[in-house]
């Protein structure tokens, strides 16, 4: 289906549901995407399903009273940017805020290049070990933290046991999507098992134990303009711009969510003005957009003012490599925000289109689409997979 095609076909569908779906229970419409997904009759962009009520709107009018918020950051990867964005909402809401980054990050990449203008807004920039007390000794105590560098017990004890003798009011933490054990039912919703060896879920066990009040957030393939890991996007524009065929683990019409790094840190900001309805709680933390990837590399292809090159799907399990490039699950993998929007009046507030056309302008400003490049791990797959589209 073409880009075009896909847009026309999801807008259909989505006023028919929409129709009964402002009269659903949450959990009645996950049954009902679920069923829509099983069937194949989720294609494209899919545009956003659930109407946001004029009490999700009020409540995101009431702003918590000022605070003194910690962030935990960490040094890059795909929750490199989140923190950025949180300090800067945090500190535009009159909060003063202490961001306290990993000593290994590299300072003059992006998003930490851009931490003296969060500066210039009142944030206090802090790089140290947050696994060593004395790191502490000097920022002071906090009303309420948000952890966005714990992969396990270990790693989250030093900064959860400070938390508990502040007192802290909310204590958020970052935590995965990709924990939960791979299913047939979608969206993935909170109650779904988990893997046994996800450290994430030995941080949130921690944090119930010791009594913080804790929520635990758990995003899925992250991006934003300052991010630094940019494999989500840039494996198809890469290829795109050049007019190269575009390998795809499974069929292409397997379904993601892409969420935009500022989304992540509003639903994080939310809990500070729902402490009671946050504590305890997890909450998937995604867009409420979904698309094909077939349909991501055609919308890909009309930003950057191409053809949609050859789209080579293939199956993993049948092609040897020495290391995997294709950026997804070759399998439907997406969760939704239902539970953010009814309990924390979380609204998502980029449109992947839209950040789509701001996110190649940065890609052309680095100079990612003029730069050599060769594609040996493509080439692998062609010679495994036959026939090669012409």
């Amino acid at each position: 289906m073409k880009y075009s095609q896909a847009i026309v076909a999801s807008a259909m569908l989505n006023a028919v549901l929409l129709c009964s779906f402002v009269s659903l229970l949450p959990s009645e419409r996950m049954t009902l995407q679920s069923a829509a997904v099983r069937s194949g009759s989720m294609t494209g962009f899919m545009p956003r399903m659930m109407q946001r009520g004029s009490a999700a709107r009020a409540s995101m009018a009431v702003g918590a009273s000022p605070m003194k918020v910690l962030i935990v950051q960490n040094k890059g990867g795909g929750h490199g940017e989140i923190g950025y964005h949180l300090a800067n909402r945090l500190a535009d809401k009159g909060h003063k805020v202490t961001l306290l980054g990993d000593p290994a990050t590299k300072k003059e990449a992006v998003p930490f290049s851009e931490y003296p203008a969060l500066e210039a807004k009142g944030v206090t920039v802090a790089y140290g070990d947050a696994c060593d007390p004395s790191t502490f000794t000097a920022l002071g105590e906090f009303d309420a933290v948000f952890d966005n560098i714990a992969k396990s017990k270990d790693t989250c004890k030093t900064v959860a046991d400070l938390a508990k003798g502040w007192g802290v009011k909310n204590f958020g933490y970052v935590s995965s999507a990709g924990m939960y054990k791979p299913g047939a039912v979608f969206p993935m919703s909170e109650s779904l098992p988990v893997k046994d060896t996800a450290g994430q879920k030995e941080v949130e066990d921690y944090l119930a134990e010791i009594g913080l009040p804790w929520s635990s957030f758990r995003p899925q393939y992250i991006y934003g303009p300052l991010t630094n890991k940019r494999d989500y996007l840039d494996y198809f524009f890469d290829r795109v711009v050049r007019g190269q065929p575009v390998p795809v683990a499974g069929s292409g019409q397997q379904l993601v969510t892409l969420t935009h790094a500022n989304d992540v840190a509003g639903m994080l900001e939310s809990v500070l003005d729902a402490p009671d309805k946050a504590a305890g709680q997890v909450f998937n933390c995604a867009t409420d957009q979904l698309i094909s990837v077939d349909a991501l590399i055609e919308a890909c292809a009309k930003i950057a003012g191409v053809a949609t090159p050859p789209i080579v799907h293939y199956d993993p399990k049948a092609v040897t490599l020495e290391k995997k490039a294709f950026p997804f699950r070759d399998s439907h993998f997406f969760v939704a925000p239902d539970k953010a929007k009814t309990e924390l009046g979380y609204q998502c507030e980029h449109d992947l289109e839209t950040e789509l056309k701001a996110y190649y302008e940065g890609y052309k400003a680095i100079g990612k689409d003029k730069k050599d490049m060769s594609f040996p791990i493509d080439e692998a797959i062609f010679s495994q997979v036959s026939p090669l589209p012409a």
